[in-house]
């Protein structure tokens, strides 16, 4: 192997490496990292853990919300993001309110159920009409915002795939717990909900990393914008140059 050969190929591994820790720090900041796990299962473990010893709806449920606002109060604090921590309060407040509704505590787990299925199915839909729910949720992460349909089919391959991937992994989840939602009673199916809150969605992520980190890289259509606003503002000052020094030629003249 040359020299030449050798920096070609140290040049496209760091070019490789440098495009996984892109896609890395995208997918972190799209779904929360581990923190963002962290927040989306306590609270439905203290409900289910509460009602587990107590079978009381009314405290259970309370001590869920009272957690998730908790986990918003903390973000705050720290100045942090609070998107994913102010989902949790919205899921869990959902859940509440359909439990104390029907006063049955498995409507506490119904919403968020939904949300899953409506979840999974637009993942799939969307990637039939050529727009995969991923792409969507990425490309501004990745500053490429919709480039990807039109300008980069290897990417936006990629994006299919994971949203596939995506949507299949959540029908699966869906088709375990909406026949334990009828059959099984609260704890058992509150226990299997946790246990189904972060495999399936480490299995989608680790997906879609490989499928990202194989496709081609992103274009940076911010940078494009940038690199032509400054090309205009040259052509203007350039542009604007020229004519004084016509205008000054002319004086010159004229004099």
């Amino acid at each position: 192997m040359t020299s030449f050969d050798k920096r070609t190929e140290d040049t496209e591994q760091t070019q490789s490496d440098d495009a996984r820790a892109v896609t890395e720090a995208a997918l972190f900041e799209a779904f929360g990292g581990v923190r963002g796990m962290v927040e989306t299962v306590l609270p439905g473990l203290l409900f289910v853990a509460i009602f587990t010893v107590n079978k009381d709806l009314h405290v259970s449920a309370i001590a869920a919300l009272a957690l998730s606002l908790v986990l918003v109060v903390v973000r705050l604090a720290l100045k942090d993001t609070v998107k994913h921590a102010f989902s949790g309060v919205f899921g869990v407040g959902f859940g509440v309110l359909f439990a104390m509704f029907t006063g049955n505590a498995k409507d506490f787990y119904l919403p968020g159920m939904l949300y899953t299925l409506g979840m999974a199915l637009a993942y799939i839909i969307t990637t039939l009409a050529g727009v995969p729910l991923i792409g969507l949720i990425l490309g501004p992460i990745f500053k490429e915002n919709l480039s990807w349909r039109t300008r980069n089919p290897g990417r936006k391959k990629a994006y299919a795939k994971a949203s596939w991937a995506w949507g299949l992994i959540l029908l699966g989840k869906c088709a375990i717990l909406f026949p334990l939602y009828w059959w099984a009673n609260t704890a058992q199916l509150g226990w299997v909900l946790v246990a189904l809150k972060i495999p399936p969605f480490l299995l989608a992520v680790w997906l879609t990393w490989v499928f990202l980190a194989k496709a081609p890289a992103p274009i940076d259509v911010f940078a494009e914008m940038e690199a032509e606003e400054k090309a205009e503002q040259e052509r203007k000052a350039a542009l604007a140059a020229e004519g004084g020094e016509s205008t000054g030629g002319r004086h010159r003249r004229d004099a």
